[in-house]
């Protein structure tokens, strides 16, 4: 039993080595593959049927200038990485998770990292620690906090980080659910341990962030993205207010950040406006300033502000003579 263990474990050796020479060069002659792998023609074939079953496309040329030649597939199977290619591979989308390129590039991440080995690790922290960016983009975040958050909810364990709450910086312990990016800025949707409510943190304003070996059970989670999405745009406000406004939620989305306001589709041409501000004027110029006819549907005092502020326009023009 031992003797036919050894076999597999060098069969799955020899295949992966296989995999490696078909990547590194673009033809490998039967012959070839069979002295550097030190096996037979025979046995070579068998490999590339071996590879041919985990989904590499392997493909094999007759007469001269034939061979075996690595394909593109239908489907992306494995990769075989060496440490330096793996290496290049973690900055970069590293690079693109911190820099915005978007969620996948941290999803992409996260999925290295699981089979990352512990020697490559301290490789990439370093060399992550040496790109920048110019312009615009997101607000500049720890590699290494965004990382280990995300293996926080990739594993559902605890996670703990310094945070700041008016003038004092607590510690807050978290069951983590879903990192959320932004045109500008990542965010963490998580379940408050201490305030037993969810809440949304911004992953640049967080320090000392760890994960612990607590695992906790899911539970029942609002949508992500919409949930951070309207935190942004108004519950963090001492203000909200909702608006009908009667244009397609594609044009109305097209003038409005998705950090400053939630649109929601009311049929065809109309949509609904959710924002906040620190002052309900500042949200109703911004809506009015959109160029559509809208509705105040919440809340009451601020259609009674509409009508104050529609007679005081009224009575600003009324002494310029109309046009003839």
């Amino acid at each position: 039993m031992a003797g036919a263990r050894g076999d597999e474990r060098g069969t799955t050796e020899r295949v992966l080595t296989l995999l490696g020479l078909l990547q590194q060069r673009q033809v490998w002659t039967g012959p070839e593959l069979a002295d550097r792998l030190g096996v037979t023609p025979r046995t070579v074939r068998r490999d590339v049927e071996r590879l041919r079953t985990l989904g590499y496309p392997v493909h094999a040329g007759q007469g001269v200038g034939g061979g075996y030649r690595l394909g593109p597939g239908q489907e992306l199977p494995p990769l075989l990485l060496d440490d330096q290619e793996a290496i290049a591979t973690a900055v970069s989308l590293l690079a693109g998770a911190v820099a915005g390129a978007g969620d996948a590039a941290l999803q992409a991440l996260t999925k290295l990292d699981q089979v990352l080995p512990a020697r490559l690790r301290h490789e990439v922290r370093a060399l992550s620690g040496s790109v920048e960016f110019f312009g615009g983009g997101r607000t500049p975040v720890d590699p290494g906090a965004l990382m280990t958050l995300a293996r926080a909810c990739r594993d559902e364990v605890e996670a703990g980080f310094d945070y700041p709450s008016g003038s004092e910086v607590r510690r807050r312990r978290v069951e983590p659910y879903r990192l959320v990016a932004s045109d500008r800025r990542w965010y963490l949707l998580a379940y408050d341990l201490d305030r037993e409510d969810w809440r949304t943190f911004r992953v640049d304003r967080m320090t000392d962030a760890s994960a612990r070996t607590w695992r906790f059970r899911p539970r029942d989670a609002p949508d992500a993205a919409a949930y951070v999405q309207e935190g942004v745009a108004s519950r963090v406000y001492p203000h909200q207010a909702r608006f009908l406004v009667h244009a397609s939620a594609d044009t109305v989305r097209a003038q409005i950040p998705a950090a400053a306001a939630v649109v929601r589709q009311r049929g065809s041409e109309r949509c609904e406006v959710v924002s906040g501000g620190e002052r309900l004027d500042a949200v109703l110029m911004h809506v009015l300033l959109l160029g559509h006819d809208f509705e105040v549907l919440d809340p009451p005092e601020l259609g009674k502000r509409c009508r104050e502020l529609a007679q005081r326009l009224l009575s600003a023009g009324a002494t310029i003579a109309p046009p003839q």
